[in-house]
């Protein structure tokens, strides 16, 4: 701690542990403005024992704050609903934007260690778990985030004396729950489980503290200093650009973007028969993935006026209106900015057995953000194994991932143009900034061949769709849909 040592503080007086602590108080409710001023997110996480005062904690540290700019989430366990999307996904929906503080009552790590204990989580998934929260805690933090984990340690003598006293009362019995009571009758069964846990996830971007609540005062003098040194590190950290690391994931080698013909081609009535019995595959097969909790998500990106929206019309078609949605994907505004890149594609994913398209998606990030200067270097040259760790999650969690880049030369982009200004219903297409991408057309591709060649794993690889036909283009992503969804039926022997 950065006034005074742990050994030191056992020697204070009553009255000199009051001035440290508000001193200390003090200093935090400073720092307040000085993490709006720096864009600093902060998350508070704070775990621990029924009984052990995380509440009281929370209340303490939040006391001199500015509500404005902070959040209280007190986080229960997952609903029917909420299990049906990624583990993690209700826990990013709640991270903070810049220059605000979230408090998080229990998290990650109290859903894992009940899950655990409760049966519900086999060892395989404990250990997929584990790797992803891992994961989760280094992006925010590698994204300028702070993240203090804290576990209010109480022993067993301790804990059953505070939860009869809460008892005793009927205005505090309420605050007694059966999990409460579980935890003392199994001590050593939660014990091994959250040991499990902090061992595994202990990181040094994301360290755990372990405190003990045996003394009201030292737990809310430990806890503050730990949070102001903790805003005072990640200001420093965050003027330094974050090591960018090796791509761990095997990759399928794609063609460049110039490399690719446009020369495939269907008449009216291939294209007629085609599309209509690739529509009825998809149709049944929307009716299976429902039936067997399949997740589809289907990310679409590609060259202005390739065609993706006629595109995304045929093949949303074939689909019941019930289990579907398209998010179409503009640039982000103030709140999804002031956040991970990522959190606004997080929150628009699929329950199971439902399908997302994304008309633009996350690649954003390594293309339009890269070329126009709204991230740094770091940023988007992080960003790729960024996006491979997000798709991992969402195909380790059961989706199927498909991503298209829908592909037309430069004079079938200059001819689609003219053609819709020409035609008044189709003018509102065509925008001025459609001219400026256009302009950057070399650049773009230089950015879509890298964005390709680093991100086309072999778990969620991406396929170029030949656009210069739109009529072929909708058919061969309709296939390309339709053979993804078997695959996964066929490895889940469904």
């Amino acid at each position: 701690m950065s006034d005074v040592k742990d050994n030191e503080i056992q020697k204070l007086s009553q009255d000199e542990m009051k001035k440290i602590l508000k001193d200390t108080r003090q200093k935090l409710a400073q720092q307040q403005q000085l993490i709006k001023e720096k864009k600093l997110p902060v998350i508070v996480l704070v775990e621990g024992w029924g009984a052990s005062g995380k509440g009281t904690l929370i209340s303490y540290l939040i006391r001199d704050l500015d509500p404005r700019f902070f959040q209280v989430v007190p986080m229960k366990m997952p609903t029917k609903e909420e299990r049906r999307k990624p583990f993690l996904c209700r826990h990013m929906e709640h991270i903070p934007e810049s220059g605000k503080f979230v408090f998080m009552d229990s998290g990650w790590m109290e859903e894992t260690v009940f899950d655990v204990v409760d049966g519900k989580c086999t060892k395989k998934e404990l250990k997929q778990r584990l790797s992803d929260i891992n994961v989760f805690e280094r992006q925010l933090v590698d994204n300028g985030y702070l993240v203090l984990k804290i576990f209010v340690d109480v022993s067993k003598e301790a804990q059953n004396v505070r939860l009869q006293n809460l008892l005793e009362h009927k205005d505090t019995s309420w605050r007694v729950c059966k999990r409460d009571l579980d935890q003392q009758e199994h001590r050593s069964k939660y014990e091994k489980a959250f040991g499990t846990f902090i061992k595994a996830t202990n990181s040094e971007k994301a360290p755990w503290h372990v405190i003990d609540s045996s003394e009201k005062a030292l737990v809310e003098l430990q806890v503050c200093h730990l949070l102001v040194d903790g805003i005072e590190d990640a200001i420093k950290r965050n003027e330094i650009p974050v090591e960018i690391p090796e791509n761990p994931f095997p990759l399928v080698q794609m063609p460049k973007l110039a490399d690719v013909p446009l020369d495939k081609s269907l008449t009216r009535a291939e294209y007629e028969q085609q599309l209509k019995a690739a529509q009825k595959k998809l149709k049944k097969l929307h009716n299976r993935i429902y039936k067997e909790g399949i997740p589809v998500v289907i990310a679409y990106e590609g060259w202005d006026a390739a065609g993706k929206g006629g595109n995304i019309k045929r093949l949303t078609s074939a689909l019941d209106a019930r289990g579907f949605v398209v998010n179409p994907i503009a640039s982000p505004d103030v709140h999804e900015k002031n956040r991970h890149f990522l959190w606004r594609f997080w929150t628009k994913l699929p329950k199971t057995g439902h399908v997302a398209i994304f008309d633009r998606t996350w690649y954003g990030r390594v293309m339009v953000e890269r070329l126009e200067g709204f991230c740094s270097d770091n940023d988007w040259q992080r960003a790729y194994n960024e996006i491979n760790e997000f798709e991992k999650n969402l195909t380790d969690w059961g989706a199927v991932v498909v991503k298209f880049w829908i592909h037309i030369d430069k004079d079938t982009q200059l001819e689609r143009f003219n053609e819709r200004e020409a035609t008044p219903e189709k003018r509102w297409k065509i925008t001025d900034e459609d001219w400026r991408n256009r302009e950057k057309w070399d650049q773009y591709e230089v950015a879509v061949d890298e964005m390709i060649a680093k991100t086309s794993t072999q778990t969620a690889p991406w396929h170029i769709i030949q656009s210069k036909d739109k009529m072929y283009a909708r058919v061969q992503a309709l296939n390309v849909v339709i053979d993804a969804i078997e695959a996964k039926m066929k490895d889940c022997n469904y």
